[in-house]
């Protein structure tokens, strides 16, 4: 099994000696085999500023507070004049996870957002392509006239943080900016809620309900994060009905999971959320990560691994099983996996900003692994039923549980390498069942 993107590999014949029968199989097909995601452009900001600083500008000390684009530019101009900036990090979820995916794919996705038209050498919209991997697409990028969003987090003396958000034009993103093609080609189209409860009259929201019409046409998974637990909590009953209405995935923190269903228990959550989507992703911090979803019930694989207690009693004994959506199955049955966190957590957390983000990128590597050799390879026997995922859901758990760590365990919520070479090399354990 080949997945996208290249993979250090050693020949003991010469390659154009390969095998006449599997000769057909090698002409592989790129179609498919990526991601698509929208985002609101932002690059995070940091700086060491004195109070008078502070008070120049109108900010209180800690707390966060959105401020106009004028106030945003003279404040990000001082800070350049003064060299007080210590980092300008490119940010935004949905950023982050498709760069995540291409690290750990080393293979492409498609970022779809503004960015400045004019970008000047060491700027913000720079850090933010210096930021992003090269093998995430930037080409559709929507150019706008002016600044995309930045949030600002000033230290002042005695350490407290400060933070002053500008959104800038980062949701001009228009309904015309969207590509057709792109996401008819794609393994999974990739939303935050943020997109859709963004500001009144901006065309944000009707440009994300324009690439969700694209996905519904072409039969391609809609993954949605949920953000923040306070976006949710505003209205849930909203969230739950754009669920059942447009998403097949939903990746969610256990205190999203509580706004979105009111229940605490992250797994009952997982459960109730399969009420309106297919696949559930769920971190739940120090108790690790919970996944659920249907397959079909003639299909159904036990697990060697010890039964589990919780809110459903051995709620784990089908997590051999793979995914799949629950209008493909005849008889669906729901499955349930968890894992506790990698080598029980880092011994010093540096980062929990991400790390959701991260595991999703995973669980998006392992569902474009699946189209990638369901199109190579159309007669395997992996493919004789509609799987939405290439692994075993306890295999998807395990894979996404190690990138959170290595999320949680840098400073950095993206990735700057894949997984270490002596587990990247032990890729098929990962993929095998």
């Amino acid at each position: 099994m080949k997945f996208p993107g290249k993979r250090k590999s050693k020949h003991y014949f010469p390659v154009s000696a390969r095998d006449p029968l599997l000769h057909a199989a090698s002409q592989e097909v790129e179609e498919g085999s990526w991601v698509v995601g929208i985002d609101q452009t932002l690059v995070d900001i940091e700086a060491k500023v004195d109070d008078a600083f502070l008070v120049r500008y109108g900010l209180s000390a800690g707390h966060s507070l959105v401020i106009a684009d004028d106030v945003a530019e003279a404040l990000y101009r001082e800070l350049l004049r003064d060299n007080l900036i210590s980092h300008q990090f490119a940010g935004g979820t949905i950023g982050n996870t498709l760069h995540n995916y291409s690290v750990l794919a080393d293979d492409r996705s498609v970022l779809l957002g503004v960015m400045c038209s004019n970008i000047q050498i060491g700027g913000y919209a720079y850090r933010y392509l210096c930021n992003t991997s090269s093998r995430v697409d930037l080409n559709y990028l929507q150019g706008v006239d002016g600044a995309i969003g930045r949030c600002f987090t000033l230290i002042d003396e005695q350490g407290e943080r400060t933070f002053a958000i500008s959104p800038g034009q980062m949701n001009q993103l228009r309904g015309e900016s969207i590509p057709e093609a792109v996401i008819a080609g794609a393994s999974a189209l990739v939303l935050t809620s943020y997109l859709v409860r963004c500001g009144e009259g901006e065309p944000m929201p009707q440009a994300t309900l324009q690439a969700i019409e694209y996905a519904k046409r072409h039969n391609v998974p809609v993954v949605l994060t949920l953000g923040t637990k306070y976006v949710i909590g505003d209205n849930p009953q909203f969230w739950r009905d754009f669920l059942r209405d447009h998403v097949t995935i939903v990746a969610m923190n256990e205190e999203e999971a509580l706004a979105l269903t009111g229940e605490s228990d992250p797994l009952r959550a997982a459960d109730m959320a399969l009420e309106w989507v297919d696949l559930v992703l769920c971190t739940a911090g120090p108790t690790g990560l919970y996944m659920a979803g249907y397959t079909e019930e003639a299909f159904k694989r036990k697990t060697n691994h010890p039964l589990l207690p919780g809110a459903i009693a051995e709620f784990n004994q089908y997590e051999f099983s793979r995914a799949m959506r629950q209008q493909a199955c005849e008889q669906p049955l729901r499955i349930f996996s968890h894992i506790a966190p990698y080598m029980g957590g880092p011994e010093k957390i540096m980062n929990t900003n991400g790390a959701g983000d991260g595991a999703l990128a995973a669980l998006l590597h392992d569902i474009t692994a699946n189209n990638y050799h369901r199109q190579n390879v159309p007669n395997s026997s992996k493919h004789a039923r509609e799987y939405l995922t290439y692994s075993s859901l306890a295999q998807v758990c395990k894979y996404a549980n190690r990138v959170s760590y290595q999320v949680l365990n840098q400073h950095s919520p993206r990735l700057t390498r894949g997984l270490p070479e002596r587990e990247d090399s032990l890729e098929e354990s990962y993929w095998d069942r």
